[in-house]
């Protein structure tokens, strides 16, 4: 006997499980099936790595989902990115420190992804959902005639009940790196980015002011308590993670550029540790006392790829890690979730109105992978400079005002789908887009020259009220007249920053060469009066 459903989604991790909600709550009567692997409940802490939510990825659980009073009771409200220029020290209140010495207005957690994945598969369950757990995928069949109604995709699984049999309209692969459709059709596709990462979970919390008794320095966040922010350790090549859990955990990661730091040096928890002693040496002092709070230790060799094909209008599309991946840093893990969980949600939604699929599939697709590529470019060959002082905070400020600035603002204001919009801010679009590949090239020449001075000091983006007003804005609703303003005034601020970024670098090393940046600014100034964009300790 064969089952039959509208959607399967192979997976009920955090992109599967999410997607079932998202589609549930736009289509109340769909028939939905979630096939996962692992038996829920599953463990808290040491079950799943990618704890940290930035800004679309937690306006998505949040606001689209609607799960704000989860997050706020079982999850921890993060306390922003912050960054030590720690390499080789103990003394960390005696080096530069990058973050905001308060909270900005639009919210981020930490997630325990246990028991978040948890919560989702009950609530999956109330909502209508069909999820079935302890479900191992043995066999698919992807349709490919578009033109007849109902099931046109098959799916073999086994499960407590044997092995049972169901078809679909629409097959989404949600299955993470296992990626099901990924390897059936051969859409693997490797991108420029090696890198490792190893990660653990110790079963306490890591507090990094109990790393120092200078009550000035102490006093510099408020509310004093940094042990809630993605704290980075970093140095040249690599960047060390501490994310705080609510289930009492602290998870521990290393990301590393495999030409800086072999997989070889740290692929167990003692290499880990001897390569801590020499590069993080107080968080590996503070390790070394809780052994015996070990939880897990894994580690993925050259984690980050990219992908063929992503939506198809024959009814199948790939989400989560079951597409592409990245990078860990600036966690952008659940924002692609989220967008191309919105992409799928919209296909199935013209799908199921009667309109042809095939041009959206198209343009989605082309959409996300522009998003793909845009953020990849803050990755490549950018981790030889992350250890440094005077480049690395300007470049994260950058990041940070281009995500905020123009991937944020398509996400917040719903416009993601919106092609006649997305026509009309063209223009925009591809200026932005060209600046941030200019202004990635001209960090890394100028990391290259620079003094890397590393004096004790706070670099307090709160203190910046541009920048602080570019995160409360994402909460705005706005107009189309107001969006069109909002992104003309995005790339007229991404100008005058990088203006100021290429003034400052010039200053310190009239040498650097600075042709495609100078090229992108004609007739942009830095106003000499007034405040400047970049923080003056930077």
């Amino acid at each position: 006997m064969t089952e039959r459903a509208d959607v399967v989604i192979m997976g009920g991790g955090l992109a599967g499980l999410s997607l079932a909600l998202q589609l549930r709550a736009r289509f109340p009567s769909l028939d939905i099936t979630v096939l996962e692997r692992l038996r829920h409940p599953v463990p808290p802490a040491a079950h799943k790595v990618g704890e940290s939510t930035v800004e679309i990825g937690a306006h998505y659980f949040e606001a689209i989902l609607g799960l704000g009073q989860h997050l706020r009771e079982g999850q921890l409200k993060k306390f922003g990115f912050r960054f030590f220029f720690s390499a080789g020290r103990r003394d960390v209140d005696q080096v530069a420190e990058l973050g905001a010495s308060s909270y900005l207005a639009t919210p981020t957690y930490q997630l325990d992804r246990g028991i978040f994945e948890n919560f989702l598969g009950q609530h999956a369950l109330r909502s209508g959902v069909r999820f079935v757990n302890g479900a191992r995928v043995i066999d698919l069949d992807l349709g490919d005639n578009m033109q007849h109604q109902g099931a046109r995709h098959a799916v073999s699984y086994e499960c407590d009940a044997g092995v049972r049999h169901i078809s679909a309209r629409w097959l989404i692969d949600a299955s993470g790196r296992a990626g099901l459709i990924k390897r059936r059709l051969g859409l693997q596709e490797s991108n420029d980015h090696d890198a490792n990462a190893v990660w653990f979970r110790i079963a306490s919390r890591i507090d990094v002011d109990e790393w120092s008794h200078d009550s000035s320095w102490l006093s510099r966040c408020s509310p004093p308590l940094r042990w809630l922010s993605t704290n980075h350790l970093v140095g040249e090549g690599y960047w060390v993670w501490l994310i705080p859990l609510s289930s009492g955990s602290h998870s521990v990661g290393i990301v590393a550029d495999a030409r800086l730091h072999p997989l070889r040096t740290m692929n167990t928890y003692e290499r880990a540790l001897d390569w801590m002693h020499v590069h993080q040496p107080r968080l590996a002092e503070e390790l070394d006392t809780r052994r015996d709070q070990l939880q897990d230790f894994l580690f993925l060799r050259r984690f980050s790829y990219g992908c063929k094909q992503v939506f198809s209008a024959a009814g199948w599309a790939l989400t989560g890690e079951a597409g592409v991946f990245l990078d860990p840093f600036y966690s952008p893990g659940s924002d692609f979730i989220a967008i191309s969980n919105t992409f799928i949600t919209e296909l199935i939604a013209k799908d199921l109105a009667g309109e042809p699929v095939a041009p959206h599939a198209r343009l989605y697709e082309q959409l996300y992978f522009s998003f793909y590529r845009s953020t990849l470019s803050l990755y490549v060959d950018q981790y030889p400079m992350f250890g440094d002082p005077e480049v690395m905070p300007v470049k994260v400020i950058w990041d940070y005002a281009y995500y905020w600035g123009v991937l944020c603002q398509l996400f917040f204001q719903q416009r993601l789908t919106d092609t006649t919009m997305l026509g009309q801010v063209r223009g925009e679009l591809a200026t932005t887009l060209a600046l941030n590949t200019a202004m990635q090239s001209f960090l890394r020449a100028w990391a290259r020259v620079s003094a890397k001075h590393n004096g004790p000091l706070m670099i307090d983006q709160a203190a910046l009220g541009w920048f602080v007003e570019l995160n409360r804005g994402l909460r705005d609703s706005l107009d189309d007249e107001a969006f069109r303003a909002r992104m003309r005034a995005t790339c007229a601020q991404l100008h005058t920053l990088a203006a100021e970024i290429l003034e400052r670098a010039l200053a310190k090393h009239p040498q650097l060469d600075a042709a495609a940046l100078r090229a992108l600014l004609q007739g942009i100034a830095v106003e000499p009066r007034g405040e400047l964009l970049l923080p003056r300790a930077a």
